[in-house]
């Protein structure tokens, strides 16, 4: 009985080409829809600078102030504190991750300040320097650390505690170099801003984890969506600010074009200072890949929320997170490349 013939235009499958590229663009991390967001928050501002700037109808502060709120009270959520007191063992791997992470940048960050003159070099470089002054990401860090068969523990660990140092720290690194309002009802603000939306909801996160943190951890899924919802309007808002302000009339393509090699020396930069470090402690394989994957990153979700908590009412808010944009495009691309790569070294030698 002859079979029946299908149709091309219906069961054809993709050529095998155009099957390698799409899992190619997937894996690079090309094909994620929070980096496509990104892009298109910063277009639609553009567009529409009106639509989230402060003459806007719609109460963005309100609901930014609240959505980043819930991310941290469900961040708290998932914070174990077991977890992090077994974690207390691997105590030199986890100092030189922090280290790298709050003071290896920043001092990057200031030897290569000379290099930018005038007033569009200084806010390019404020911008540079907030972005090193920040925490390591949660979420990524330990994705790629398990990619990549590290020390899973110690990255959650570091991870968790990276967010929690860069509440602290991150306001003192730029209150010394960016000059964020010195005077004291400023910071008393900032002081206020900090405990009530993210201290505080941590505080109370934790204090609920043991009755509702398998109920966080069973959606962490759907709490990343949200938690990335509420970073593309933060930066939606942001970038509306700064071009109906017209920030960025005097930089050309050119600019940000090397600002992204900037980035990309950054990142290799880092990875080459731990790679090193790790090699003369004598880390093990596993410790080796928790450092360079914790100490390389930093956190959009906490740049985000600090932008708009030590920068209130500023117009550059926009310029101020376009190189914290392009680093963490830059370390979901080449990091998820690496983690596949060392990944399958692994298996390899099992």
């Amino acid at each position: 009985m002859p079979q029946p013939v299908s149709s091309p235009l219906t069961s054809a499958p993709l050529p095998p080409t155009e099957n390698r590229l799409v899992a190619l663009l997937r894996r690079a991390g090309l094909l994620d829809w929070f980096l496509l967001g990104l892009v298109g928050a910063v277009v639609l501002a553009y567009w529409f600078p009106e639509a989230g700037s402060k003459t806007s109808p719609i109460p963005w502060k309100t609901i930014t102030t609240a959505g980043v709120a819930l991310i941290f009270f469900f961040y708290g959520l998932r914070l174990s504190l077991d977890k992090l007191r077994a974690g207390l063992r691997n105590w030199k791997l986890h100092i030189i991750v922090q280290l790298i992470t709050f003071v290896a940048f920043p001092v990057l960050a200031l030897a290569v300040r000379p290099l930018f003159a005038g007033d569009k070099g200084e806010l390019l470089w404020q911008s540079i320097f907030f972005l090193c002054a920040l925490p390591s990401t949660v979420s990524s860090s330990v994705v790629m650390v398990s990619m990549a068969r590290g020390n899973l523990p110690a990255a959650i660990f570091n991870a968790s505690i990276s967010s929690l140092l860069g509440i602290v720290l991150t306001p003192l690194w730029t209150s010394l170099f960016l000059h964020t309002s010195a005077d004291s009802g400023h910071l008393w603000g900032l002081a206020l801003s900090l405990t009530w939306q993210v201290i505080l909801p941590v505080v109370a996160g934790v204090l609920l984890s043991r009755r509702f943190g398998a109920f966080a951890e069973q959606h962490k899924g759907s709490l990343r969506i949200s938690d990335q919802i509420v970073i593309l309007l933060i930066v939606f808002t942001a970038f509306c600010e700064s071009f109906a302000e017209g920030i960025f009339r005097s930089y050309a393509p050119t600019d940000v074009a090397l600002l992204g090699l900037g980035m990309v020396g950054l990142y290799m930069a880092i990875f080459g200072v731990v790679w090193g470090i790790s090699n003369v402690l004598g880390f093990s394989r596993e410790d080796r890949i928790t450092a360079l994957f914790c100490g390389s990153k930093k956190s959009l979700v906490h740049g985000s929320v600090m932008a708009s908590l030590l920068f209130p009412g500023m117009a550059a808010t926009g310029l101020l997170l376009l190189p914290l944009m392009l680093y963490h495009a830059l370390q979901i691309i080449l990091a998820s490349m690496m983690a596949q790569h060392m990944g399958r070294q692994a298996e390899a030698k099992s």
